[in-house]
């Protein structure tokens, strides 16, 4: 019997209201954005989890939208599937709400004191749940918008990080790289304690 699947829907559907109600709402917007600056100095911690939710355009909220509903309900179901339907449900909203945070820590620290820095976006949730299934399936197939062809997911990863690395330190866009980053090594890290044998597993499988 296939998992009941439901907490990702949930997800989806809060970033899809927060995220439309933003696009006509400029206030709206600028109360739950991620605001470091705001954090920091006026103890507004809930940016840390709001943020995740608000998009800047379509094509932002597009783009996170189909990586969470592809990957976020395969990493729903391997939850499910080692720990059960109510603690697996428990544990993904626990991996979601801390990935919100720890993707952006360091955007934190960077710009706790920077008035002008805003982000927003659920791209750290996003590539924290994308790292986590890689972990437990890197043979599955990943292929995106600029990727014509599928690659393996042990050979996407390593190029996506390397990708992020260079535009981080680059910095020629508005994209918050250090969120994704972050969110990675979160979900790496999260799946190693939680899940190494799988993990051993999964990989012992890939070399034989």
């Amino acid at each position: 019997m296939e998992p009941q699947i439901y907490s990702t829907y949930i997800l989806l559907g809060i970033m899809i209201v927060m995220s439309l109600t933003a696009f006509n709402n400029r206030d709206f917007m600028e109360k739950y954005l991620f605001s470091p600056y705001l954090v920091k100095h006026e103890r507004e911690s809930y940016r840390f989890i709001t943020h995740a939710f608000l998009h800047g355009d379509f094509g932002h909220l597009l783009f996170n939208g189909i990586t969470v509903f592809f990957f976020g309900t395969a990493f729903e179901s391997k939850l499910i599937e080692f720990y059960g339907l109510r603690i697996g449900e428990v544990v993904f909203w626990g991996f979601v709400i801390i990935s919100m945070f720890a993707s952006s820590s360091v955007s934190y620290f960077r710009h706790k004191d920077n008035p002008n820095y805003r982000s927003l976006g659920l791209s750290g949730v996003a590539s924290a749940i994308l790292f986590a299934m890689i972990m437990l399936e890197p043979e599955m197939k990943i292929g995106f918008m600029f990727i014509p062809v599928p690659i393996p997911a042990w050979v996407f990863g390593p190029i996506y990080l390397a990708f992020e690395i260079y535009s981080d330190r680059n910095r020629k866009t508005n994209i918050a790289h250090d969120a994704h980053i972050s969110g990675a090594i979160f979900g790496i890290i999260f799946i190693l304690i939680t899940n190494i044998e799988q993990v051993i597993s999964a990989f012992q499988n890939l070399l034989q």
